[in-house]
């Protein structure tokens, strides 16, 4: 599409020398000129960008085969994409909810309820987190929809019942920068912690995957302990501007 508008460009700007007047003659073709340099950066920004995904991906196959664990498969490919780099919010949340089965909890569409995306349970517990899922190009603002569904999901949930947002932010940004820039708000971090709702990045839902697969973590005591924290959002390790509740992982 970027191809087809430089082309576009190059021919009204060689239309243009021949055909406006002396005074627009110089000026509408170097119009066309920047604005083809400028699409070519965007072209180049988006290759890398992408070779960067694709490596990533690749290099997580690789170690999933030299390790010869459970932790990645080949046919997680797709999934791995979908989680960090997801291309709608309906194929986020029904990645999100295949991770979380995967990971041995319990989870439903929630049917009981419209102001959520899932219903979550911890197994051989009572514990259940209200979920909404979402994406957001930068940081997420306390004018996001998902955080008014989050409020009304307050008022219609049971005792045992605690609101969990699962979000992916900065879907733009290469995974190694993400870990140095705020996924919420400061305004929406206290929120958080006002209504004593929980928040996690799908980077870090995907690296707990990781683990618990690779037999580094008890994923249930992670969970039981973002259900039992009264104050949901956390710095991550190594990005002091980034919050996210992440515990000190509990090892299996």
């Amino acid at each position: 599409m970027l191809g087809l508008l430089q082309l576009l460009l190059a021919a009204f700007g060689i239309y243009s020398a021949l055909k406006f007047s002396e005074d627009l003659k110089l000026v509408v073709p170097l119009g066309c000129l920047i604005a083809m340099l400028v699409i070519s950066r965007i072209e180049k920004r988006k290759s890398e960008e992408e070779t960067a995904r694709k490596n990533f991906l690749q290099s997580e196959m690789d170690k999933a085969s030299k390790k010869e664990s459970r932790a990645i498969k080949d046919q997680d490919y797709s999934t791995v994409e979908s989680l960090l780099w997801p291309k709608s919010e309906l194929l986020l949340i029904d990645t999100v909810h295949s991770i979380i089965k995967d990971l041995g909890l319990k989870i439903s569409t929630g049917i009981n309820y419209q102001s959520v995306d899932r219903i979550v349970k911890i197994p051989e517990t009572q514990m259940a987190f209200g979920v909404q899922i979402l994406m957001s190009e930068g940081e997420v603002e306390g004018n996001h929809p998902k955080i008014n569904r989050a409020l009304q999901f307050e008022k219609e949930k049971r005792e045992n019942e605690k609101s969990l947002i699962i979000a992916s932010t900065h879907i733009h940004l290469p995974l190694s920068e993400r870990s140095q820039v705020n996924h919420l708000s400061k305004e929406l971090s206290h929120f958080l912690s006002r209504h004593n709702m929980s928040f996690i990045t799908t980077h870090h839902l995907y690296e707990l995957w990781q683990k618990a697969k690779g037999g580094e973590i008890d994923i249930l005591v992670f969970f039981e302990q973002v259900y039992s924290h009264s104050n949901g959002t956390f710095r991550l390790k190594g990005g002091a501007n980034s919050h996210s509740p992440l515990f000190n992982l509990p090892v299996q």
